[in-house]
Protein backbone atom coordinates (compact mmCIF):
# COMPACT_ATOMS: atom_id res chain seq x y z
CA UNK A 1 0.00 0.00 0.00
CA UNK A 2 1.19 3.52 -0.76
CA UNK A 3 0.20 6.68 1.01
CA UNK A 4 1.77 10.04 0.51
CA UNK A 5 2.07 13.40 2.14
CA UNK A 6 2.98 16.80 0.74
CA UNK A 7 4.74 19.82 2.17
CA UNK A 8 5.51 23.06 0.44
CA UNK A 9 9.19 24.11 0.54
CA UNK A 10 12.82 22.86 -0.50
CA UNK A 11 16.44 21.57 0.20
CA UNK A 12 19.75 23.03 1.32
CA UNK A 13 22.00 21.29 3.81
CA UNK A 14 21.67 22.24 7.45
CA UNK A 15 25.42 21.97 7.78
CA UNK A 16 25.87 25.09 5.68
CA UNK A 17 23.67 27.19 7.94
CA UNK A 18 25.13 25.68 11.10
CA UNK A 19 28.66 26.51 10.00
CA UNK A 20 27.72 30.05 9.02
CA UNK A 21 25.79 30.61 12.25
CA UNK A 22 29.04 30.91 14.21
CA UNK A 23 29.42 34.37 12.67
CA UNK A 24 27.99 37.45 14.34
CA UNK A 25 25.06 38.96 12.45
CA UNK A 26 24.94 42.77 12.55
CA UNK A 27 21.57 44.44 13.08
CA UNK A 28 19.91 45.26 9.75
CA UNK A 29 18.50 48.50 8.46
CA UNK A 30 14.94 47.40 7.69
CA UNK A 31 14.50 50.24 5.18
CA UNK A 32 17.77 50.29 3.21
CA UNK A 33 18.09 53.13 0.74
CA UNK A 34 17.94 52.17 -2.94
CA UNK A 35 20.87 53.63 -4.88
CA UNK A 36 20.66 51.77 -8.20
CA UNK A 37 17.46 51.33 -10.21
CA UNK A 38 18.46 52.01 -13.81
CA UNK A 39 20.09 50.06 -16.64
CA UNK A 40 23.86 49.48 -16.38
CA UNK A 41 25.67 49.68 -19.74
CA UNK A 42 29.33 50.55 -20.36
CA UNK A 43 29.86 51.27 -16.65
CA UNK A 44 27.19 53.99 -16.80
CA UNK A 45 23.57 54.23 -15.65
CA UNK A 46 20.85 54.76 -18.24
CA UNK A 47 17.10 55.18 -18.35
CA UNK A 48 15.29 52.75 -20.62
CA UNK A 49 15.14 53.86 -24.25
CA UNK A 50 11.35 53.71 -23.94
CA UNK A 51 11.52 55.67 -20.64
CA UNK A 52 9.31 52.96 -19.12
CA UNK A 53 9.64 51.83 -15.50
CA UNK A 54 8.11 49.05 -13.42
CA UNK A 55 7.56 48.72 -9.66
CA UNK A 56 9.51 46.34 -7.47
CA UNK A 57 7.46 45.32 -4.43
CA UNK A 58 8.27 44.47 -0.81
CA UNK A 59 6.68 41.00 -0.46
CA UNK A 60 6.34 41.43 3.31
CA UNK A 61 3.90 44.30 2.85
CA UNK A 62 2.81 44.34 -0.79
CA UNK A 63 4.00 47.96 -0.99
CA UNK A 64 6.13 49.39 -3.79
CA UNK A 65 9.80 49.87 -2.88
CA UNK A 66 10.70 51.94 -5.93
CA UNK A 67 10.39 52.17 -9.70
CA UNK A 68 13.01 50.44 -11.87
CA UNK A 69 13.96 51.15 -15.48
CA UNK A 70 12.22 48.64 -17.77
CA UNK A 71 14.69 47.43 -20.37
CA UNK A 72 13.52 45.86 -23.62
CA UNK A 73 14.97 44.92 -27.02
CA UNK A 74 16.43 48.35 -27.73
CA UNK A 75 18.23 48.37 -24.39
CA UNK A 76 19.51 44.84 -24.94
CA UNK A 77 20.83 45.95 -28.35
CA UNK A 78 22.76 48.76 -26.65
CA UNK A 79 24.12 46.40 -24.01
CA UNK A 80 25.22 43.81 -26.58
CA UNK A 81 26.92 46.51 -28.66
CA UNK A 82 28.84 47.67 -25.58
CA UNK A 83 29.80 44.11 -24.68
CA UNK A 84 30.96 43.37 -28.24
CA UNK A 85 33.15 46.48 -28.24
CA UNK A 86 34.68 45.43 -24.91
CA UNK A 87 35.49 42.02 -26.42
CA UNK A 88 37.26 43.31 -29.53
CA UNK A 89 40.86 42.22 -30.04
CA UNK A 90 43.16 44.85 -28.58
CA UNK A 91 40.62 46.08 -26.03
CA UNK A 92 41.72 46.52 -22.40
CA UNK A 93 39.75 43.40 -21.42
CA UNK A 94 41.22 41.20 -24.18
CA UNK A 95 44.76 42.40 -23.41
CA UNK A 96 44.34 41.87 -19.68
CA UNK A 97 46.37 39.07 -18.09
CA UNK A 98 44.36 36.18 -16.69
CA UNK A 99 45.89 36.77 -13.26
CA UNK A 100 44.59 40.35 -13.42
CA UNK A 101 41.08 39.08 -14.14
CA UNK A 102 41.39 36.97 -11.01
CA UNK A 103 42.44 40.01 -8.99
CA UNK A 104 39.41 41.95 -10.23
CA UNK A 105 37.08 39.14 -9.15
CA UNK A 106 38.74 39.05 -5.75
CA UNK A 107 38.38 42.83 -5.53
CA UNK A 108 34.67 42.52 -6.36
CA UNK A 109 34.30 39.93 -3.59
CA UNK A 110 36.07 42.29 -1.17
CA UNK A 111 33.66 45.12 -2.03
CA UNK A 112 30.64 42.86 -1.61
CA UNK A 113 32.01 41.80 1.77
CA UNK A 114 32.47 45.46 2.71
CA UNK A 115 28.80 46.13 1.91
CA UNK A 116 27.54 42.76 3.13
CA UNK A 117 25.14 44.13 5.75
CA UNK A 118 23.55 46.54 3.28
CA UNK A 119 23.24 43.90 0.55
CA UNK A 120 21.71 41.35 2.93
CA UNK A 121 19.11 43.90 4.06
CA UNK A 122 18.32 44.91 0.48
CA UNK A 123 17.99 41.25 -0.55
CA UNK A 124 15.54 40.64 2.30
CA UNK A 125 13.55 43.77 1.48
CA UNK A 126 13.20 42.89 -2.21
CA UNK A 127 12.99 39.08 -2.02
CA UNK A 128 11.45 38.37 1.42
CA UNK A 129 13.91 35.75 2.65
CA UNK A 130 14.95 36.03 6.32
CA UNK A 131 17.75 38.53 6.86
CA UNK A 132 19.75 35.98 8.85
CA UNK A 133 19.69 33.68 5.80
CA UNK A 134 20.59 36.52 3.43
CA UNK A 135 23.57 37.46 5.57
CA UNK A 136 24.86 34.07 6.73
CA UNK A 137 24.04 31.86 3.75
CA UNK A 138 23.48 33.78 0.52
CA UNK A 139 26.20 36.41 0.97
CA UNK A 140 28.64 33.85 2.33
CA UNK A 141 28.14 31.67 -0.75
CA UNK A 142 28.45 34.70 -3.07
CA UNK A 143 31.86 35.52 -1.61
CA UNK A 144 33.06 31.93 -1.80
CA UNK A 145 31.84 31.60 -5.38
CA UNK A 146 33.59 34.72 -6.67
CA UNK A 147 36.83 33.91 -4.86
CA UNK A 148 36.74 30.34 -6.14
CA UNK A 149 36.51 31.45 -9.77
CA UNK A 150 39.08 34.18 -9.17
CA UNK A 151 41.52 31.41 -8.32
CA UNK A 152 40.77 29.61 -11.59
CA UNK A 153 41.40 32.61 -13.85
CA UNK A 154 45.07 31.78 -14.53
CA UNK A 155 44.84 28.00 -14.09
CA UNK A 156 42.67 26.95 -17.03
CA UNK A 157 45.35 25.54 -19.32
CA UNK A 158 45.45 24.07 -22.78
CA UNK A 159 47.36 20.92 -23.80
CA UNK A 160 50.09 19.84 -26.17
CA UNK A 161 49.19 16.81 -28.27
CA UNK A 162 51.82 14.37 -29.60
CA UNK A 163 50.91 13.49 -33.19
CA UNK A 164 52.73 11.77 -36.04
CA UNK A 165 54.87 13.83 -38.36
CA UNK A 166 56.85 17.03 -37.97
CA UNK A 167 54.04 19.02 -36.39
CA UNK A 168 53.43 20.93 -33.17
CA UNK A 169 49.83 20.43 -32.04
CA UNK A 170 48.26 22.17 -29.07
CA UNK A 171 44.95 23.40 -27.69
CA UNK A 172 44.32 26.87 -26.34
CA UNK A 173 41.20 27.83 -24.37
CA UNK A 174 39.59 30.98 -25.72
CA UNK A 175 36.61 32.90 -24.29
CA UNK A 176 33.28 32.34 -25.98
CA UNK A 177 32.50 36.04 -26.36
CA UNK A 178 29.26 37.83 -25.46
CA UNK A 179 27.42 35.75 -22.85
CA UNK A 180 23.74 36.46 -22.28
CA UNK A 181 22.72 35.55 -18.75
CA UNK A 182 19.16 35.40 -17.40
CA UNK A 183 18.83 34.88 -13.66
CA UNK A 184 15.84 34.02 -11.41
CA UNK A 185 14.32 35.67 -8.36
CA UNK A 186 14.84 32.99 -5.69
CA UNK A 187 18.56 33.64 -5.04
CA UNK A 188 19.23 36.96 -6.79
CA UNK A 189 22.75 37.65 -5.49
CA UNK A 190 23.90 34.05 -5.57
CA UNK A 191 22.59 33.40 -9.08
CA UNK A 192 24.35 36.55 -10.26
CA UNK A 193 27.64 35.32 -8.77
CA UNK A 194 27.21 31.84 -10.26
CA UNK A 195 26.75 33.37 -13.71
CA UNK A 196 29.38 36.12 -13.51
CA UNK A 197 32.17 34.14 -11.82
CA UNK A 198 33.01 31.56 -14.52
CA UNK A 199 32.24 33.92 -17.42
CA UNK A 200 34.55 36.69 -16.21
CA UNK A 201 37.30 34.38 -14.98
CA UNK A 202 37.61 32.96 -18.49
CA UNK A 203 37.62 36.34 -20.25
CA UNK A 204 34.06 36.63 -21.52
CA UNK A 205 31.81 39.68 -21.51
CA UNK A 206 28.28 39.66 -20.12
CA UNK A 207 24.80 40.99 -20.81
CA UNK A 208 22.63 39.99 -17.85
CA UNK A 209 18.88 40.25 -17.42
CA UNK A 210 17.85 40.27 -13.77
CA UNK A 211 14.46 39.06 -12.56
CA UNK A 212 11.79 41.75 -12.53
CA UNK A 213 10.68 40.62 -9.05
CA UNK A 214 14.12 41.14 -7.45
CA UNK A 215 16.34 43.54 -9.41
CA UNK A 216 17.79 45.70 -6.66
CA UNK A 217 20.77 43.78 -5.27
CA UNK A 218 22.09 42.76 -8.69
CA UNK A 219 21.97 46.39 -9.81
CA UNK A 220 23.85 47.50 -6.71
CA UNK A 221 26.54 44.91 -7.46
CA UNK A 222 26.89 46.55 -10.90
CA UNK A 223 28.09 49.65 -9.08
CA UNK A 224 30.68 47.53 -7.27
CA UNK A 225 31.78 45.98 -10.58
CA UNK A 226 32.68 49.45 -11.80
CA UNK A 227 34.38 50.30 -8.49
CA UNK A 228 36.40 47.07 -8.66
CA UNK A 229 37.95 48.22 -11.94
CA UNK A 230 36.30 46.10 -14.62
CA UNK A 231 36.58 47.93 -17.97
CA UNK A 232 33.45 49.50 -19.51
CA UNK A 233 31.23 47.06 -21.38
CA UNK A 234 32.54 43.92 -19.70
CA UNK A 235 29.40 43.59 -17.55
CA UNK A 236 26.06 45.08 -18.58
CA UNK A 237 22.87 44.57 -16.57
CA UNK A 238 19.37 45.09 -17.93
CA UNK A 239 16.33 44.85 -15.62
CA UNK A 240 13.17 43.92 -17.46
CA UNK A 241 10.69 41.21 -18.36
CA UNK A 242 11.19 37.83 -20.00
CA UNK A 243 9.03 38.29 -23.12
CA UNK A 244 10.89 41.51 -24.01
CA UNK A 245 14.39 41.77 -22.52
CA UNK A 246 14.92 38.05 -21.95
CA UNK A 247 13.66 37.07 -25.39
CA UNK A 248 15.87 39.73 -26.99
CA UNK A 249 18.96 38.19 -25.38
CA UNK A 250 18.04 34.64 -26.37
CA UNK A 251 17.40 35.55 -30.02
CA UNK A 252 20.17 38.15 -30.48
CA UNK A 253 22.43 37.41 -33.44
CA UNK A 254 25.48 38.92 -31.73
CA UNK A 255 25.18 36.99 -28.45
CA UNK A 256 27.46 33.94 -28.52
CA UNK A 257 26.01 32.01 -25.58
CA UNK A 258 22.96 32.22 -23.33
CA UNK A 259 22.68 30.78 -19.82
CA UNK A 260 19.30 30.61 -18.10
CA UNK A 261 18.11 29.50 -14.68
CA UNK A 262 14.34 29.22 -14.28
CA UNK A 263 11.32 27.25 -15.40
CA UNK A 264 11.33 24.34 -17.83
CA UNK A 265 8.71 26.07 -19.98
CA UNK A 266 10.91 29.13 -20.53
CA UNK A 267 13.93 26.89 -21.04
CA UNK A 268 12.18 25.39 -24.07
CA UNK A 269 11.53 28.87 -25.48
CA UNK A 270 15.17 29.88 -25.02
CA UNK A 271 16.41 26.79 -26.84
CA UNK A 272 14.09 27.55 -29.75
CA UNK A 273 15.18 31.20 -29.87
CA UNK A 274 18.86 30.26 -29.75
CA UNK A 275 18.45 27.66 -32.47
CA UNK A 276 16.40 29.87 -34.77
CA UNK A 277 18.84 32.78 -34.53
CA UNK A 278 22.61 32.13 -34.65
CA UNK A 279 22.73 28.64 -33.07
CA UNK A 280 24.31 30.14 -29.97
CA UNK A 281 25.41 27.84 -27.16
CA UNK A 282 22.83 27.26 -24.44
CA UNK A 283 23.18 26.30 -20.78
CA UNK A 284 19.97 25.64 -18.83
CA UNK A 285 19.34 24.91 -15.15
CA UNK A 286 15.62 24.33 -14.83
CA UNK A 287 12.93 23.27 -12.37
CA UNK A 288 13.10 20.37 -9.96
CA UNK A 289 10.84 17.66 -8.55
CA UNK A 290 13.50 15.92 -6.52
CA UNK A 291 13.16 13.02 -4.06
CA UNK A 292 14.18 12.56 -0.45
CA UNK A 293 14.29 8.90 0.61
CA UNK A 294 14.06 8.13 4.33
CA UNK A 295 15.29 4.63 5.22
CA UNK A 296 13.85 2.86 8.26
CA UNK A 297 17.22 2.79 10.04
CA UNK A 298 17.86 6.52 9.62
CA UNK A 299 18.21 8.66 12.73
CA UNK A 300 14.62 9.90 13.09
CA UNK A 301 15.38 13.26 14.72
CA UNK A 302 18.00 14.06 12.10
CA UNK A 303 15.85 12.89 9.18
CA UNK A 304 12.80 14.90 10.25
CA UNK A 305 14.79 18.11 10.66
CA UNK A 306 16.75 17.62 7.45
CA UNK A 307 13.61 16.87 5.44
CA UNK A 308 11.85 19.86 7.01
CA UNK A 309 14.74 22.15 6.12
CA UNK A 310 14.99 20.66 2.63
CA UNK A 311 11.33 21.35 1.93
CA UNK A 312 10.76 24.72 3.58
CA UNK A 313 14.12 26.45 3.07
CA UNK A 314 13.88 29.74 1.18
CA UNK A 315 10.07 29.73 1.49
CA UNK A 316 9.91 26.62 -0.67
CA UNK A 317 11.48 28.45 -3.59
CA UNK A 318 14.49 26.34 -4.54
CA UNK A 319 15.05 24.45 -7.81
CA UNK A 320 16.80 21.47 -6.16
CA UNK A 321 14.18 21.16 -3.43
CA UNK A 322 13.58 17.81 -1.82
CA UNK A 323 10.02 18.15 -3.01
CA UNK A 324 9.14 14.44 -2.98
CA UNK A 325 9.96 12.48 0.16
CA UNK A 326 9.58 8.71 0.25
CA UNK A 327 9.44 7.18 3.75
CA UNK A 328 9.94 3.47 4.39
CA UNK A 329 6.74 1.67 5.43
CA UNK A 330 7.57 0.82 9.03
CA UNK A 331 8.48 4.41 10.07
CA UNK A 332 5.99 6.35 7.96
CA UNK A 333 3.42 7.16 10.67
CA UNK A 334 6.03 8.34 13.16
CA UNK A 335 7.80 10.40 10.51
CA UNK A 336 4.56 12.10 9.46
CA UNK A 337 3.56 12.83 13.06
CA UNK A 338 6.91 14.39 13.86
CA UNK A 339 7.04 16.30 10.59
CA UNK A 340 3.60 17.80 11.15
CA UNK A 341 4.64 18.91 14.64
CA UNK A 342 7.80 20.50 13.23
CA UNK A 343 5.84 22.31 10.51
CA UNK A 344 3.41 23.70 13.09
CA UNK A 345 6.31 25.08 15.13
CA UNK A 346 7.94 26.84 12.17
CA UNK A 347 8.14 30.60 12.77
CA UNK A 348 6.63 32.62 9.92
CA UNK A 349 6.80 36.40 10.02
CA UNK A 350 8.84 39.57 9.56
CA UNK A 351 11.98 38.46 7.70
CA UNK A 352 14.06 41.05 9.55
CA UNK A 353 13.25 39.38 12.90
CA UNK A 354 16.13 37.11 13.94
CA UNK A 355 13.67 34.43 15.15
CA UNK A 356 11.87 34.16 11.81
CA UNK A 357 12.41 30.93 9.87
CA UNK A 358 10.11 31.69 6.94
CA UNK A 359 9.32 34.96 5.21
CA UNK A 360 6.78 35.72 2.47
CA UNK A 361 6.63 34.27 -1.02
CA UNK A 362 8.44 36.47 -3.51
CA UNK A 363 5.38 38.09 -5.10
CA UNK A 364 1.62 37.94 -5.50
CA UNK A 365 1.86 35.59 -8.48
CA UNK A 366 3.74 32.91 -6.52
CA UNK A 367 1.51 33.51 -3.49
CA UNK A 368 -1.66 32.81 -5.49
CA UNK A 369 -0.05 29.89 -7.33
CA UNK A 370 0.81 28.08 -4.09
CA UNK A 371 -2.62 28.71 -2.59
CA UNK A 372 -4.07 27.30 -5.81
CA UNK A 373 -2.01 24.13 -5.44
CA UNK A 374 -3.20 23.77 -1.85
CA UNK A 375 -6.83 24.03 -2.98
CA UNK A 376 -6.18 21.53 -5.78
CA UNK A 377 -4.67 19.09 -3.29
CA UNK A 378 -7.79 19.24 -1.13
CA UNK A 379 -10.10 18.89 -4.14
CA UNK A 380 -8.20 15.82 -5.40
CA UNK A 381 -8.53 14.03 -2.06
CA UNK A 382 -5.30 14.75 -0.22
CA UNK A 383 -5.75 15.15 3.53
CA UNK A 384 -4.74 18.54 4.94
CA UNK A 385 -2.84 17.85 8.18
CA UNK A 386 -1.79 21.42 9.02
CA UNK A 387 -1.53 24.88 7.52
CA UNK A 388 -3.05 25.60 4.14
CA UNK A 389 -3.97 29.22 4.72
CA UNK A 390 -2.68 32.77 4.66
CA UNK A 391 -0.32 33.53 7.54
CA UNK A 392 -0.63 37.34 7.79
CA UNK A 393 -3.04 40.20 7.15
CA UNK A 394 -0.77 41.75 4.54
CA UNK A 395 2.10 40.59 2.40
CA UNK A 396 2.49 37.18 0.76
CA UNK A 397 2.83 34.88 3.77
CA UNK A 398 1.57 31.27 3.65
CA UNK A 399 1.30 28.85 6.56
CA UNK A 400 3.64 25.83 6.48
CA UNK A 401 1.39 23.19 4.95
CA UNK A 402 1.36 19.39 5.26
CA UNK A 403 -0.89 17.02 3.30
CA UNK A 404 -1.44 13.31 3.94
CA UNK A 405 -2.71 10.53 1.64
CA UNK A 406 -1.21 12.04 -1.51
CA UNK A 407 -1.22 9.65 -4.48
CA UNK A 408 1.30 9.65 -7.33
CA UNK A 409 -1.30 10.82 -9.85
CA UNK A 410 -2.31 13.93 -7.91
CA UNK A 411 -1.28 17.34 -9.19
CA UNK A 412 0.73 18.18 -6.07
CA UNK A 413 2.70 14.94 -6.51
CA UNK A 414 3.59 15.68 -10.14
CA UNK A 415 4.18 19.40 -10.44
CA UNK A 416 6.80 21.60 -8.83
CA UNK A 417 5.45 21.56 -5.28
CA UNK A 418 6.41 19.33 -2.37
CA UNK A 419 5.20 15.78 -1.67
CA UNK A 420 6.21 12.85 0.50
CA UNK A 421 4.92 9.32 0.78
CA UNK A 422 5.13 5.82 2.20
CA UNK A 423 7.22 3.38 0.19
CA UNK A 424 7.74 -0.35 0.18
CA UNK A 425 9.62 -2.36 -2.42
CA UNK A 426 11.43 -0.62 -5.29
CA UNK A 427 11.32 3.16 -5.04
CA UNK A 428 13.96 3.80 -7.71
CA UNK A 429 11.54 3.68 -10.64
CA UNK A 430 9.14 6.06 -8.93
CA UNK A 431 11.76 8.61 -8.04
CA UNK A 432 13.36 8.82 -11.47
CA UNK A 433 10.08 8.73 -13.33
CA UNK A 434 9.19 12.35 -12.70
CA UNK A 435 9.82 14.95 -15.40
CA UNK A 436 11.64 17.41 -13.16
CA UNK A 437 14.05 15.25 -11.13
CA UNK A 438 17.13 17.41 -10.54
CA UNK A 439 18.55 16.05 -7.27
CA UNK A 440 18.12 13.16 -4.84
CA UNK A 441 18.94 12.74 -1.15
CA UNK A 442 18.98 9.54 0.93
CA UNK A 443 18.89 9.33 4.73
CA UNK A 444 20.68 6.21 5.93
CA UNK A 445 23.18 5.63 8.79
CA UNK A 446 26.87 4.91 8.24
CA UNK A 447 26.68 5.07 4.47
CA UNK A 448 30.02 4.23 2.92
CA UNK A 449 31.01 1.74 5.63
CA UNK A 450 30.92 -2.01 5.05
CA UNK A 451 27.86 -3.39 3.22
CA UNK A 452 26.21 0.05 3.07
CA UNK A 453 28.83 1.08 0.51
CA UNK A 454 26.82 -0.70 -2.20
CA UNK A 455 23.99 1.82 -1.76
CA UNK A 456 26.08 4.63 -3.23
CA UNK A 457 26.75 3.31 -6.78
CA UNK A 458 23.30 1.70 -6.86
CA UNK A 459 21.74 5.06 -6.05
CA UNK A 460 23.67 6.86 -8.78
CA UNK A 461 23.02 4.16 -11.37
CA UNK A 462 19.26 4.28 -10.87
CA UNK A 463 18.99 8.07 -11.14
CA UNK A 464 19.32 10.44 -14.08
CA UNK A 465 20.03 13.34 -11.77
CA UNK A 466 22.34 16.32 -11.50
CA UNK A 467 22.97 15.88 -7.74
CA UNK A 468 22.87 12.77 -5.55
CA UNK A 469 23.40 13.21 -1.79
CA UNK A 470 23.69 10.32 0.66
Amino acid sequence: MLRAAARFGPRLGLRLLSAAATQAVPAPNQQPEVFCNKIFINNEWHNAVSRKTFPTVNPSTGEVICQVAEGDKEDVDKAVKAARAAFQLGSPWRRMDASHRGRLLNRLADLIERDRTYLAALETLDNGKPYVISYLVDLDMVLKCLRYYAGWADKYHGKTIPIDGDFFSYTRHEPVGVCGQIIPWNFPLLMQAWKLGPALATGNVVVMKVAEQTPLTALYVANLIKEAGFPPGVVNIVPGFGPTAGAAIASHEDVDKVAFTGSTEIGHLIQVAAGSSNLKRVTLELGGKSPNIIMSDADMDWAVEQAHFALFFNQGQCCCAGSRTFVQEDIYDEFVERSVARAKSRVVGNPFDSKTEQGPQVDETQFKKILGYINTGKQEGAKLLCGGGIAADRGYFIQPTVFGDVQDGMTIAKEEVSTWGRCSGNVFGRRRGKQFSLASCHYHPSVGLGPDLELMPRTSAHNKLFIVCI
